[in-house]
């Protein structure tokens, strides 16, 4: 089989996939980018929600009970700044089901992450990056943008999708020879991988930049302090680096920088520095 005959299949199993994606298409907040989503948003979290019982039981609770008041407090202030906004625009229906809540983890892990639904966890081991509270808003604004912005339901259901496609694939190529089959559902893959899920995970996470910019500056955060943070987390890393953007589900240390500081000035017109 060629591969311009495996390319014309995959086009060809695209196609058949584009009324559901169409049909199938929300709208992120602030951005207006449109998004795949196949998944009930409640099913999705109910998921999430079990999952972060299961970290609290097997991770510690930090017992700094100055960091996690301050842990607690960013937060608050980004999910009051947060519906505020949806309040604002009517869409406050939009975070149905969010069930808040922030907790600081005991690790060294550089690391946090926002549930879908709005359960944060912070590692304490990134606080030292932080430096400070305006330091936590840039990583809590962030994090709670994935979880605003439904990417989690997205990447759910782009998996969905790939692997619906593949399947597709496998059926269509029943009666080939088994390498055959094998070629095929390989060069699907990495088109999928490569072609779709990588490069959409950076877009994700430039978009989850530009809301948490957006949303740390609504909660009285100075959003010029985010370009500092991510210098001071790309200098964490040491000589290894990240690694090249094209294989990263992240945008490069210098792309994510860049495109901060060119959306400062929207970022600053929502600033209004808390008293």
């Amino acid at each position: 089989m060629s591969h311009r005959w495996i390319r014309a299949l995959q086009l060809s199993v695209a196609a058949g996939l584009t009324a559901v994606v169409l049909w199938s298409c929300g709208t992120v907040p602030i951005t207006g980018r449109r998004q795949l989503n196949l998944v009930d948003d409640g099913q999705v979290m109910a998921m999430a929600s079990a999952q972060y019982d299961t970290v609290l039981m097997n991770y510690p609770l930090s017992t700094n009970k100055e960091q996690t008041a301050m842990v607690k407090r960013c937060g608050a202030r980004i999910q009051k700044a947060v519906e505020e906004y949806f309040a604002s625009k009517g869409q406050s229906s939009q975070l149905a089901g969010y069930d808040w809540e922030f907790n600081l983890i005991e690790s060294d892990e550089l690391n946090a992450w926002c549930m879908p639904g709005g359960k944060v966890a912070f590692y304490t081991g990134i606080l030292p990056v932080c430096k400070d509270e305006t330091g936590v808003a840039v990583v809590m604004g962030h994090e709670v943008a994935h979880a605003v912005a439904k990417h989690g339901n997205e990447r759910m259901s782009q998996a969905m999708l790939a692997q619906y496609g593949s399947v597709a694939l496998d059926v269509a190529l029943a009666k080939n020879s088994t390498q055959t089959r094998q070629m095929a559902a390989t060069a699907f893959g990495i088109g999928s991988t490569f072609g779709a899920l990588m490069p959409f995970g950076r877009k994700q996470e430039s978009e989850a930049d530009h809301l948490g910019l957006i949303f740390m500056a609504m909660a009285g955060y100075d959003p010029k302090s985010a370009v500092p943070f991510w210098e001071r987390m790309a200098a964490s890393k040491g000589e290894g680096g990240s690694p090249p953007e094209i294989l990263s589900t992240h945008p490069s240390d210098e792309t994510r920088i860049a495109n901060l500081k060119q959306l400062m000035p929207e970022a600053l017109t929502y600033y209004k520095p808390a008293k």
